[in-house]
């Protein structure tokens, strides 16, 4: 069916083609209308419609928690907690393992101050640079999304091998905390990256930019 914003007759529920992934939810959650005429950051001649209705990723959005239970897994690890921080059309969504006690200090201790030393102010930064440079920096943002969701995966699926070896519930919880700091330290690497490239991305778009020549 061919439904829009406004459309007046939708319906309550629809039966799902195929069972809902990680990747569908954080889809929708980021939508901004892409590839439509509604698109704040579309390309189409008739600006009165862009950015016409309220995207779901908005700026202000702050955290994305999604949690996973995987009823095929058993207790110690069959619980993953999916999480995203600042504006979701522009940030990388990240795995961790539930059972723990402790969270890596790159996702637990957000600072009041801006630093890149934790993931909420990065994607922040990223957002906003991203932003204003749009159509030159998003690309790079696509793939980021993309790298730290299949690193994301990659390393979900290497450590559930390694708990088949492990049969004490307390050693399963410290295996899940291992897992969890490589998979921030994962995060920060490729966050770092794709920090550089849209700030050199958006610099070069700045107004005062002028050719190499005229140094």
């Amino acid at each position: 069916a061919d439904f829009g914003p406004t459309s007046d007759d939708l319906p309550w529920s629809l039966v799902p083609e195929r069972k809902v992934t990680v990747e569908d939810m954080k889809y929708v959650l980021s939508g901004h209308y892409q590839n439509t005429e509604y698109d704040p950051y579309g390309s189409h001649m008739d600006r009165t419609r862009m950015g016409a209705y309220r995207s779901i990723g908005i700026n202000r959005n702050a955290f994305l928690g999604l949690f996973q239970i995987r009823g095929y897994m058993p207790a110690e690890y069959q619980s993953i907690e999916w999480i995203a921080e600042g504006s979701n059309a522009f940030n990388a969504i990240v795995p961790f393992y539930g059972n723990v006690e402790t969270t890596p200090d790159y996702f637990a201790n957000t600072t009041k101050t801006v630093s890149t030393d934790n993931f909420y102010w990065s994607n922040r930064l990223i957002a906003a640079l991203c932003d204003a440079s749009y159509h030159t920096a998003f690309v790079h943002v696509e793939r980021y999304q993309e790298k730290v969701l299949s690193l994301g995966h990659q390393l979900i699926k290497q450590y559930d091998g390694l708990h088949q070896d492990v049969s004490d519930p307390g050693e399963a919880a410290k295996l899940n905390e291992k897992a969890n700091e490589e998979i921030a330290a994962m995060a920060k690497k490729e966050t770092d990256a794709v920090l550089d490239k849209v700030l050199y991305a958006a610099s070069n778009g700045m107004k005062n930019s002028y050719s190499l020549s005229d140094n």
